[in-house]
This record gives structure tokens, sequence and C-alpha cells, in this order.
């Protein structure tokens, strides 16, 4: 499936279960990378509701369901520059979200190889919000502990999805888990 814009991730010996009960919500397919489901839906908000009542419906479900991550912008990468480009550029889009707040970037590479550590290019992006927000007038303060928000990122080959999530949505949705 190129053109996922959910990425799920399932503990060790949940595959099965947990693909049994995606299919029920919509189309959901294996990725290349070990565990790692994608899926296509229309609305990745709604499916992570669904996903979320349906753990809280079927406990072992929850155990078997890693994270969910629902993209709220996806874009296609050749290159690390370029997604350091193109992820920058949405951050930019959600600064006045993040402005005056804590946060930080948490990605999951699944794709080609590169010189950069995840750590760094997550630090790039950190570095982008606190550039962007200081220019405003409102800088982010970066934080690990208790943030405001979280943007998280996977990747699947060149492939890329992002998404913002703020300290409620992270406490409402338990399938999140970005850290």
């Amino acid at each position: 499936m190129e053109d996922w814009n959910v990425v799920i991730t399932v503990f060790q010996g949940g595959y099965r279960r947990a693909l049994r009960a995606l299919r029920e919500l919509g189309p959901v397919e294996r990725s290349p990378y070990h565990n790692v489901l994608v899926m296509k839906v229309d609305d990745p908000a709604a499916l992570l509701l669904a996903v979320e009542m349906r753990t809280r419906e079927i406990p072992a479900l929850y155990d078997a369901i890693s994270r969910v991550a629902p993209a709220q912008r996806t874009f296609h990468f050749g290159t690390w520059e370029e997604f350091l480009t193109q992820a920058k550029s949405v951050i930019s889009e959600w600064s006045s979200r993040l402005a005056g707040g804590r946060c930080h970037v948490r990605l999951r590479l699944r794709a080609m190889r590169h010189e950069l550590s995840t750590h760094e290019l997550e630090r790039d992006l950190d570095l982008a919000i606190v550039e962007k927000t200081t220019g405003m007038g409102h800088p982010a303060a970066i934080a690990f502990t208790d943030p405001d928000a979280i943007i998280a990122g996977d990747t699947i080959g060149n492939r890329a999805g992002l998404a913002l999530w703020t300290r409620e949505e992270l406490k409402r949705y338990a399938v999140l888990r970005p850290d």
C-alpha cells in the first residue's frame, strides 16, 4: 500500500489478532517491516477513535496493538534532505499551535539508509520549531517530560506521515504512544 496514512505496530504474538480486528475497520496491509501494518482510511482520526473503542471492548486487542499512528500530513521524499525540508514545512504550518508551549519531535524511521541518526533528525526538527516560534515572538521549549504537544513521525520506504498530538489527545488515546 503506497498511499498509507496510518501506521500500526503490533506486539510480538499479537499480529494475527490485530490484523483481524483492523480488517473490520478498513483496508490494512502488511508493510515490508516486521510487525508493522499500514492502512489507508478516509478519516485517520475516526480510525484512531474506533481502535481505541475496540481495545476497550476487547482488552486482549490492547495487548496486541503496540501503537496506532494516524498521519495528519503525508508526503513522499527521495533524500533525507527532502524529508527535512518537507517536515520543516509542515512544522512551520503548525507553529502557531506550538508557540509558547513545551513540545518535541519523535520519529520512527523505516526507510532507506542514511548517515544521520534518528536523534539528529529529531533535533533538527526540534530546532526548527524553536526558530519558527521564536520568530513569532512566542518561543516553544523542547521538553520530554509532560510536553504540551508531540509531533510524531513515521516513515516507511520513501513515504512519511506526521501528526501533532496535544497532551489532552495523548491522554485520551492510549494507543497513540508516540514516545
